[in-house]
């Protein structure tokens, strides 16, 4: 297409087509141009060449068998250098050997079409797999964007503390300063209500106090660690703030990919209250900053080992975050989710003792039975109002 049809017009993606049978070239040509600015080279080394030379590709038809280099070794080089490593790859062939295929994926080739080609299989695949790699590329930026967001906001709040220790103010105004800013920096990217906040906080102190005396817990919990848990629950998640919309507000079934996305806001959430914490210095004492930390990264841990992010279990875990887990549960179950409807608390705490010694400390869930009322009771004190409700995933 000439620069003068172009103007206008919605720019049109680059394929690369790679084969050292000028009739395949032709086909494939004829096949696309229609749609897509085709390059045509007639062998690995040509093609390398054009990329080095500043050559435009969104996506590369890539035979395999050809003289010089085939095309697993371009494949190989092209996912080695970081400015071509992302443009997806699609195998050219007429191999059909089990193995064949296995070699490809592995060096990172996203499909495979065999020869002779079909034309319009050949614009499905090219299109599905043009759409998929745009989606990638915007959910990257999206991520990109949102870190720079969560670098900004928590030098903004290192800030403020900073000013409120300068200014000689209390220490229970830093803290309820900081706690406040990441509660509204979480509330502003999650749907979860601040009755959510005030809910799970309540039950980790009931749960708390329920366990002071107890053999495995007294050397922990007194009333000073009590209230900085109370004081710490509230940013549990505040790592989604990194979470994508589409991922956080999914209504279904999150794809593989998008549950390690997910599972990662646990690392977000540590990482931005210790940044905070850093930033302190040492000038005030926040011990509430390491046990929000502790709860951020830890909370979805399971004593049997199966959770995320690290894996580990038991008393490895530790005491804040299963404390957490058990309050987070339980308040998701009996809240609506776009996921899912309220489950009633009886429901509820009988699916929680299910999973005693499997997703919970076993005794934490033994305190949770006693105490099983008064969750009831906070759970209607601070209930969500009709149009708070359809919360985002937990």
């Amino acid at each position: 297409m000439s620069e003068s049809r172009g103007r206008g017009m919605k720019q049109r993606a680059h394929v690369l087509v790679v084969d050292d049978q000028a009739d395949n070239l032709l086909i494939l040509e004829d096949v696309l141009s229609e749609h897509y600015d085709v390059h045509p080279a007639n062998n690995g080394v040509e093609a390398l060449g054009f990329l080095e030379a500043g050559g435009s590709a969104d996506l590369i038809l890539l035979d395999v068998m050809m003289p010089e280099l085939d095309g697993f070794e371009v494949c190989r080089r092209l996912k080695a250098s970081e400015s071509t490593r992302s443009i997806p790859v699609m195998f050219l062939t007429s191999l059909d050997r089990p193995e064949d295929e296995e070699l490809g994926f592995s060096l990172g080739a996203e499909d495979f079409i065999h020869k002779p080609v079909s034309p319009p299989v050949v614009l499905a695949r090219v299109r599905t797999h043009l759409a998929l790699s745009k989606a990638t590329r915007a959910l990257q930026r999206r991520n990109a964007d949102l870190e720079l967001m969560v670098a900004e906001r928590t030098a903004e709040i290192s800030e403020q503390a900073r000013r409120l220790v300068a200014s000689k103010q209390e220490v229970i105004a830093a803290q309820a300063a900081t706690i406040t800013a990441f509660c509204a920096l979480a509330e502003a990217r999650d749907n979860e209500t601040g009755n959510h906040i005030r809910r799970t906080q309540h039950y980790v102190r009931i749960l708390a106090e329920a366990l002071r005396d107890h053999p495995r817990f007294s050397c922990d919990l007194n009333d000073d660690v009590i209230q900085q848990l109370f004081k710490s629950a509230p940013l549990h998640d505040v790592g989604k703030v990194a979470t994508p919309d589409a991922i956080l507000l999914k209504p279904g079934k999150l794809t593989p990919e998008e549950w390690v996305i997910m599972q990662r806001h646990c690392e977000s959430g540590r990482d931005a209250i210790q940044q905070a914490e850093d930033a302190l210095g040492g000038l005030i004492d926040a011990p509430f900053l390491h046990y929000a930390a502790e709860i951020a990264y830890g909370h979805h841990e399971r004593w049997d080992g199966s959770g995320y992010p690290q894996g580990i279990a038991g008393d490895a875990i530790p005491l804040s975050a299963r404390l957490m887990a058990v309050a987070d549960v339980y308040d998701a179950l009996i809240s609506r989710r776009v996921y899912k409807p309220p489950f009633p608390h009886e429901q509820a705490i009988f699916m929680m003792l299910a999973e005693r010694g499997r997703h919970f400390d076993p005794d934490i869930v033994d305190a949770l039975e006693q105490v099983a009322g008064k969750f009831a009771e906070i759970a209607t004190s601070f209930r969500d109002e009709p149009e708070e409700e359809g919360a985002a995933r937990s």
